[in-house]
């Protein structure tokens, strides 16, 4: 993430040692959101199927994420004998610092000025954000698809392919959603995009079309269920992550659910107005907007059933990216037009 601070804070009024700290503050809250979603994401599927989910480590079983890092810890990190030794380690590294890297450029506050220093509400402005978080995401799949092919597992290998074929076919859907909102802010900036949005009206009420297809090929590139076909238990043990134990295992994991985090908050920031809002503090704005497109997420996860995997390349190619190119057809000659 430093290399990004260094791109902004030359231009942005703030000192490049404030934004370090930002970038060394934000990490662990995203760090610390990934731990407690997990625990959220239990209780909340346990209210819905009727059971409590986890109560026994901590009052209300709080202190479950820490039980769980400590069993991660403790765990010895067994090593498949055919495996690809360097691509096996790295993989979930790589895995993990992309997830953490693109959440950098999302703008979470209006900026303050604290001991006569300007504090800004992101970590790093980059005038083509929009384009790194894409590029980003793009070499985080790498992570996955390395790890699975290197751990020498047919479950693990198909999980990979799975992954590959995925997010291929979800992410041109998931760029072009976007590229509405695009030509109606003029910019890549998501700082802009924020700033654009309390200019003129929230982009998912004019783009409500590429907000619903942003979200399910979102859905699909994160392998949230229903699309969750790279970890089909039933049919492929864990998929890429089958050899995977211990503390690379919870890269995994972590990459995974940060992704989830990283996704609902572009999300906010390109549809929902970002962190602007009435009454709260713009900070309290963000999060509260977070917490429900996340809420969303997990109850998919417990309403729908999986996809069969023609199904899933069916509708990204057949249903989604039409509507898609449709969407962003449109817009543009609206805003031509207009």
């Amino acid at each position: 993430m430093s290399w990004l601070v260094v791109l902004s804070s030359g231009s942005n009024g703030e000192p490049w040692w404030i934004a370090l700290i930002k970038a060394f503050v934000v990490i662990n809250l995203v760090l610390f959101g990934f731990a407690y979603l997990t625990l959220i994401e239990r209780k909340v599927m346990g209210r819905m199927q009727l059971r409590y989910g986890p109560n026994r480590t901590g009052p209300f079983g709080t202190l479950q994420p820490i039980a769980d890092l400590v069993k991660l810890i403790r765990k010895e990190s067994f090593f498949p004998a055919e495996a690809v030794d360097v691509l096996y380690i790295f993989s979930p590294f790589l895995a993990a610092f992309t997830a953490l890297t693109t959440f950098s450029v999302i703008p979470w506050g209006p900026g303050w000025v604290i001991g006569g220093y300007q504090v800004n509400g992101y970590v790093a402005d980059v005038p083509i954000s929009l384009l790194l978080v894409f590029a980003l995401g793009s070499i985080g799949v790498y992570g996955f698809v390395v790890g699975g092919w290197a751990s020498d597992s047919k479950y693990s290998l198909l999980g990979s392919m799975r992954t590959c074929a995925q997010l291929v076919s979800y992410e041109v859907s998931l760029a072009l959603s976007v590229l509405g909102v695009v030509l109606m802010a003029g910019s890549l900036s998501l700082v802009d995009v924020v700033a654009a949005q309390d200019r003129e009206v929230w982009y998912v009420i004019p783009q409500f079309i590429g907000f619903l297809v942003f979200l399910l090929a979102g859905t699909a590139e994160t392998a949230r269920a229903p699309f969750d076909l790279p970890e089909a238990e039933q049919e492929l043990v864990a998929g890429y992550h089958t050899e995977y134990g211990g503390m690379r295992f919870g890269l995994y994991s972590m990459s995974e659910y940060i992704n989830l985090i990283t996704l609902s908050g572009l999300a906010v920031t390109l549809f929902l107005g970002g962190w602007h809002g009435p009454w709260l503090p713009g900070v309290l704005w963000f999060l509260l907007k977070l917490a429900v497109l996340l809420f969303v997420f997990i109850w998919m996860r417990t309403t729908l059933p999986r996809l069969r995997y023609d199904q899933l390349m069916q509708f990204g190619w057949k249903v989604l990216l039409p509507v898609a190119t449709l969407n962003a057809v449109v817009t543009a000659l609206l805003v031509v037009w207009i």
